[in-house]
């Protein structure tokens, strides 16, 4: 038995393909195509398993996918592909348009294609699952209801934009071909592996350089963080036993504002790596200009995950971002490997601006 990844060395994608072969003895095929958050280091601890079969393409190569659907045979495709960031989107939108929408597409047709042609019993058990964000549903107020699944797609960015074009594509290939697909919607994610330019991994490694701590507008975005390996689970599950056509959001149940979210980081290193100077990491927080269209909450109710499928999260926030800080203090190889001198450009392109 076999499954295919795409995107398995990205953030969570990598998780999932580490946590996968940790508990199945079922073969991966990885696709990635290793763009800037691509990071087969990530995966350094399996690169001899045979179980990990590692190819590097883009799911926009249609000749390539049909190549390893009927070379491999997997009984389901989980897309993780994706471009991701919402700041990069802003600046640099044709990539995700071409990732995210032209990409899908082409998965999906080559996934069509292969589905077609397997035997009734196969063709049954089949799956194509396909990884998305709560960003699709545009903006919470702070007394408005978490999303549900019925909310709603109303994007705010060209990455939540993008996303949501996939979804109804992927929407679409399931009514209009009977394509067999699930859908995942989830919250922001953090842990172990995560590229540092996003705000939990970029706090950490910019307090232990003696950096400033940049924090968009008045850092009181509100947003649900799920610990990556909680929603590797919560896939595994949906992948297991979920409804054909249906879409399950998948959150942690921690809503917090991204000013609580860095002092909280602050007051675990201040514990485990206290600064020489004996002062809080929090001294070093910094408010620079808000990012255009910021949306202001997000929040998941993962009510129907856990009423159907019997998933919850494992960790709460507090369990989680010590596990999280810990991990980058315990993995600095990595993290100077990732860590290149165009991210840091990049970095300071985009937060060297004060408020």
């Amino acid at each position: 038995m076999t499954i295919l990844v795409t995107g398995g060395a990205g953030f969570i994608g990598g998780n999932f393909v580490l946590d996968w072969l940790a508990a199945h003895d079922e073969t991966v095929v990885n696709l990635d195509a290793l763009t800037y958050a691509g990071n087969l280091e990530t995966l350094q601890s399996i690169q001899h398993d045979a179980r990990h079969v590692f190819v590097h393409g883009s799911i926009g190569d249609r000749a390539l996918l049909e190549k390893l659907l009927a070379e491999h045979q997997p009984r389901a495709v989980i897309n993780f592909a994706a471009e991701s960031h919402v700041d990069r989107s802003i600046h640099g939108p044709a990539d995700f348009i071409e990732t995210n929408i032209v990409g899908t597409f082409n998965l999906l047709e080559s996934v069509r294609a292969y589905w077609s042609g397997l035997d009734s019993e196969r063709k049954q058990a089949f799956r194509f699952l396909h990884v998305s964000t709560d960003e699709v549903y545009g903006t919470l107020s702070p007394e408005d209801p978490p999303f549900a699944e019925t909310n709603r797609y109303e994007p705010n960015s060209p990455y939540s934009a993008s996303k949501a074009a996939s979804d109804h594509l992927v929407r679409a290939w399931h009514h209009t071909y009977g394509l067999p697909v699930l859908t995942t919607n989830c919250s922001n994610n953090y842990g172990p592996y995560h590229f540092p330019e996003k705000l939990i991994p970029l706090v950490i490694l910019n307090a232990l350089a003696g950096k400033p701590l940049p924090i968009y507008g008045d850092g009181q975005q509100v947003r649900d963080w799920l610990y990556v390996k909680d929603h590797c689970s919560a896939i595994r599950r949906v992948l297991e036993a979920g409804k054909l056509g249906e879409t399950y959001n998948v959150g942690g149940w921690n809503e917090k504002a991204n000013l609580e979210v860095v002092k909280t980081i602050c007051a675990i290193l201040d514990e485990l790596k206290p600064r020489a100077d004996g002062a809080s990491y929090a001294a070093q927080i910094t408010f620079v200009q808000d990012r255009p269209g910021h949306d202001r909450r997000y929040a998941i109710d993962a009510r129907k995950l856990e009423r159907e499928l019997g998933w919850k999260p494992a960790e709460t926030f507090d369990s989680g971002i010590r596990k999280t800080v810990e991990w980058y203090l315990a993995n600095q190889q990595w993290v100077d490997n990732v860590a290149s001198g165009h991210y840091r450009d990049w970095v300071d392109q985009h937060y060297g601006q004060p408020a």
